[in-house]
């Protein structure tokens, strides 16, 4: 390609970017007009973020990454304005985090609930079902838990609404 080709290519990208960003943004603010920064402020406050994070182990450094995950992220979207929710689902071995008799962490659940809504916790009830049949008992609850029908099904469409999924 000859240099003249190269400045016309150029200087056509460059014509196409200025067409395409619109005309000239007063950053004075007159006439009550936002600047840019303004605007995306604007909407991002207006978004939700949603975040569900699954629990299906029994281990309590596993539960443990699960509600530092929950607060940091709380923390981080709470500190910016924005409105967040985060879910908890736990299943499978996962469940012993929401169950009274067996949970390492119910005292910071409790406390975390306390603290704010934006953090709810579900349990799977097929899971609460087929643990209560092999131990011959019912399997109680803490009171911050609510049940789901299947706690990967709930994952499943949390994702088809547009919720972010993290499995710590």
């Amino acid at each position: 390609m000859t240099k003249l080709g190269f400045m016309i290519g150029a200087a056509t990208v460059c014509a196409v970017v200025v067409a395409l960003a619109g005309p000239p943004v007063n950053f004075k603010g007159t006439n009550n007009e936002l600047a840019p920064t303004a605007i995306v402020a604007t909407a991002s406050a207006k978004q939700t973020h949603r975040l569900v994070l699954q629990v299906n182990s029994d281990e309590a450094e596993v539960m443990t990454l699960a509600l530092n995950n929950a607060a940091n992220v709380e923390r981080y979207y709470t500190g910016l304005g924005e409105k967040v929710e985060i879910e908890i689902v736990a299943f499978s071995p996962g469940l012993n985090m929401l169950r009274e008799d067996t949970s390492p962490v119910k005292d910071r659940i409790k406390a975390m609930a306390e603290k704010t809504s934006s953090i709810t916790f579900k349990a799977c009830g097929n899971t609460q079902e087929n643990m209560a049949k092999q131990e011959n008992k019912p399997i109680h609850l803490i009171s911050q838990a609510s049940v789901v029908k299947s706690g990967v099904v709930r994952v499943m469409e949390l994702q088809e609404q547009g919720w972010s999924y993290v499995r710590p």
